[in-house]
């Protein structure tokens, strides 16, 4: 889902001055590594007076609300917010924010965001667009597009629409698998819900893995992460049922585990108003789950309902070796927006797309800094290098970090 802007501004103390850099450049990484190790990162101190692009928060200041910054929908001279000195090694002395594609025809960067390192390509899912074709019929006249991205440098790129062989029925989040990538399927009034694996070449052939849970139909599978040992981790909302395009519900809105070699596939979270992404710690010992109950599947929005991370320890019963989470904890609660889509960085970081952009907190939940995007983002990618992508409906964004800055999926 995609987050609506929050209308209340944030309440901040300026301080440090620098002007919008527009320079960036693409570099070339290692290929990942297979270590869980977290062990700190060597960083070299920055001064704060050497920063750019940023603005440093007066965290008292911003309790006492002495100032505003300017609401999350216009664009930023300085979009990187410090709100602890953690954040600085994580976006180095020059980090950047551009806009590399406008495309005011429709919501094309919206959700998924996978990059295959192999072949330097990013896939991106699209927010629903009006689809008259027959076809459309059981998606309520709405289909989803996948954009593929061929990056020869950091601006030098083809872009592409996906076509599958088979008919991928409104395609939400992914994950790297294997040579390719997995996709939420959310399935249509007659098509199952499910997930799919999609060939990362052309043609992009699909292959269903999982389509429902003991005969009993999914929701609308949201968002999906792959754990070291294999198995599909991944959150199963209602916004299917909400927007006219599935079923009724048959089954709560919960978070699965499914084992492709087994085939076994089982609960391991519930009680969520509307789960929505997920992630593993870089040692995978905790699983933080997003919740975007704050916005409904109609576009109704209330403050009072959830706009929360929770997180969960991840440990393994003794006798069978099988994983449970247990210790759920709230994680954060985000003030602007809903968090959407959520990654974790080798140090242990946390990131959300959200209203104003995106947040990162550290692994004890304190928020460190935003990298504020006009409009919000719904979900991101890293790349190479601190390199990243986010995602704002009609806006692809490209975000430069410091190249110490790996993100904890592809380790690169």
């Amino acid at each position: 889902m995609a987050d609506k802007p929050d209308e209340t501004g944030h309440k901040v103390s300026f301080s440090g001055s620098s002007k919008s850099s527009h320079e960036h450049g693409l570099s070339k990484g290692s290929n990942t590594s297979s270590s869980r190790s977290t062990s700190p990162r060597p960083q070299t101190p920055v001064k704060r007076s050497n920063i750019r692009n940023t603005i440093f928060i007066n965290r008292q200041s911003e309790a006492l609300a002495q100032e505003i910054i300017p609401q999350p929908e216009l664009a930023q001279e300085r979009p990187f917010l410090i709100y602890h000195d953690s954040f600085v090694p994580v976006i180095g002395a020059s980090p950047t924010l551009q806009c590399l594609i406008h495309d005011s025809r429709a919501p094309y960067f919206h959700e998924a965001g996978v990059f295959i390192p192999k072949t330097n390509t990013l896939f991106i899912t699209s927010n629903q667009i009006p689809d008259s074709s027959p076809d459309a019929v059981t998606t309520a006249n709405k289909t989803i597009v996948i954009t593929k991205l061929e990056f020869f440098s950091a601006h030098d790129f083809t872009r592409d629409k996906v076509r599958c062989p088979e008919r991928n029925y409104m395609a939400n989040g992914g994950t790297n698998y294997k040579d390719g990538l997995i996709l939420c399927a959310q399935g249509s009034l007659n098509e199952p819900a499910g997930l799919i694996y999609m060939e990362a070449k052309r043609p992009h052939k699909t292959t269903t893995l999982i389509n429902n849970y003991h005969s009993r139909p999914f929701n609308s599978p949201n968002d999906v992460v792959v754990h070291s040992d294999g198995s599909i981790w991944f959150t199963d909302p209602i916004y299917g049922y909400e927007q006219g395009f599935r079923p009724k519900p048959r089954l709560p809105q919960h978070v699965y585990r499914f084992n492709p070699n087994t085939g076994d596939i089982r609960v391991v979270a519930d009680g969520f108003g509307r789960p929505n992404g997920i992630c593993f710690s870089p040692d995978e010992l905790t699983c933080y789950i997003t919740d975007t109950d704050y916005i409904h599947g109609d576009g109704t929005i209330d403050p009072r309902r959830a706009a929360t991370i929770y997180a969960f320890t991840v440990v393994f019963e003794s006798s069978t070796n099988q994983p449970f989470l247990v210790h759920k904890r709230l994680f954060a609660y985000v003030d602007c927006g809903a968090p959407d889509g959520i990654k974790c960085d080798m140090a242990g970081n946390v990131y959300a797309g959200c209203g104003d952009g995106i947040n990162v907190w550290n692994a004890g939940g304190m928020l460190i800094g935003k990298i504020l995007v006009e409009g919000g983002v719904a979900n991101f990618c890293f790349g190479r290098d601190g390199e990243m992508w986010a995602f704002g409906e009609r806006k692809l964004w490209r975000v430069q970090l410091d190249q110490k800055t790996k993100g904890a999926l592809l380790r690169i």
